[in-house]
């Protein structure tokens, strides 16, 4: 087990690591990379899709409109955003704001589950299609499963994973918004119910039939 100042210094050396990275062609058209933000220790985690063209420029997800969007839905459930940590499946930004390519996906993954791994996070509420089939490992499309929880195990852990639609999606259609609304409304429950189960690792032995080793003698008893 790891204290809160081990898991936030080993996400500052993954943000260092992060902030050079040249895995794709992408680290030729950034401005800079968007790591994400928040709280290290965070129970509620989210993860977008991409950086935008504000987030390019400053270095934080979710800062142009779609994020003011979200803040406010956050607010309406009484989380702020200093609550949370906010993360995106590619940690710097498509030209164009086009679609993550499936080799920027596979490049930036990597870091993604290590964020997950280090935060500990209780629910990973995730945005969008991308995020949404990168971490669920399906490829059933936002529409069908929003608003639902699923456990998956990510990063080592089993978590909550709560799939929505993205806030820009919001942004674009009053439908969409009010969905979100409605979808964001279930969160302090999910919060309140806590992490799922974690699986049990079993011994491994050589063979099925094969019975575990005799307990050892004490070398110091009392």
């Amino acid at each position: 087990m790891t204290t809160p100042e081990q898991r936030r210094e080993e996400l500052v050396k993954l943000y260092r690591e992060v902030s050079s990275c040249a895995r794709c062609p992408l680290s030729q058209t950034r401005t800079q990379t968007v790591f994400g933000a928040g709280n290290a220790n965070a129970d509620l985690m989210f993860v977008g899709e991409a950086p935008g063209a504000q987030e390019d420029l400053q270095g934080i997800p979710f800062v142009g409109r779609a994020g003011k969007l979200l803040d406010e839905l956050l607010a309406e459930n009484g989380l702020d955003r200093g609550d949370v940590f906010i993360a995106n499946v590619l940690k710097s930004r498509p030209p164009a704001n086009r679609d993550p390519e499936p080799g920027e996906i596979e490049a930036c993954k990597p870091y993604l589950y290590r964020q997950v791994e280090l935060i500990e996070p209780t629910v990973i509420c995730t945005l969008g299609n991308f995020a949404t089939k990168l971490l669920t490992r399906s490829n059933t499309g936002i529409s069908r499963v929003h608003g639902a929880p699923q456990v998956h195990k990510v990063g080592g852990r089993s978590v909550q994973i709560f799939p929505i639609f993205h806030p820009a999606a919001g942004l674009r259609t009053p439908r969409v918004k009010e969905q979100l609304r409605e979808d964001l409304a279930k969160l302090p429950a999910l919060l309140a119910a806590g992490p799922p189960p974690q699986e049990p690792v079993a011994p491994v032995y050589s063979t099925p039939e094969e019975p575990p080793p005799p307990p050892q003698p004490t070398l110091f008893p009392e």
